[in-house]
């Protein structure tokens, strides 16, 4: 099989179910951020020693695939796509509501800005936060509201509660302190 088909080289891309459409058109746009975040969340993962965070975040990226093949579709074959492996379900959303609730209740939240930096992982974790912000500003371009927008908004939620979470665990008992501005 080879990688190169060449059939961008005109500066369209191929998508989920048909159609072709210019790669700075607003779905591959969305998507290309849901993968860059995706990228992020695999580094952070790739880093983490902590195996309650590295299963969250392969739960998180296989998720992302979802998302990215629910824009990858063109609007008219969406009925083409299922719940949960290429469509974003609301069960998808609440998933991520529980995990950012079962976190949040183990660090005491900063009272004022954070300054990402404080250790690797955390720092990987806002990156990808802020990734995925971006994502949510092309997706509402590409889809203007729907799961897939209220994911990825819960989504960056739940990094920056992760990127807290972990900072709580890199200084023992201290909790999040020297992360605030």
């Amino acid at each position: 099989m080879r990688i190169t088909t060449k059939t961008g080289d005109d500066g369209t891309t191929g998508l989920f179910y048909g159609g072709r459409v210019p790669k700075n058109s607003p779905l591959p746009m969305a998507y290309g951020a849901v993968d860059e975040a995706q990228a992020f969340v695999g580094l952070a993962r790739a880093e983490s020693d902590d195996e309650e965070l590295t299963d969250l975040l392969g739960r998180i990226a296989k998720d992302l695939y979802v998302l990215m093949a629910e824009l990858a579709t063109l609007p008219e074959n969406h009925g083409k796509l299922e719940g949960g492996v290429t469509r974003v379900t609301d069960e998808m959303v609440e998933a991520l509501e529980l995990m950012m609730d079962d976190l949040a209740g183990r660090f005491e939240a900063p009272t004022e800005f954070v300054i990402p930096g404080q250790a690797k992982v955390p720092a990987l974790l806002d990156v990808a936060r802020t990734v995925v912000r971006r994502a949510e500003r092309e997706a509402i371009t590409a889809v203007e509201h729907g799961p897939v927008v209220v994911y990825l908004n819960r989504l960056s939620d739940l990094l920056w509660t992760m990127a807290r979470w972990q900072e709580g665990a890199s200084v023992g008992s201290k909790g999040a302190e020297g992360t605030v501005a």
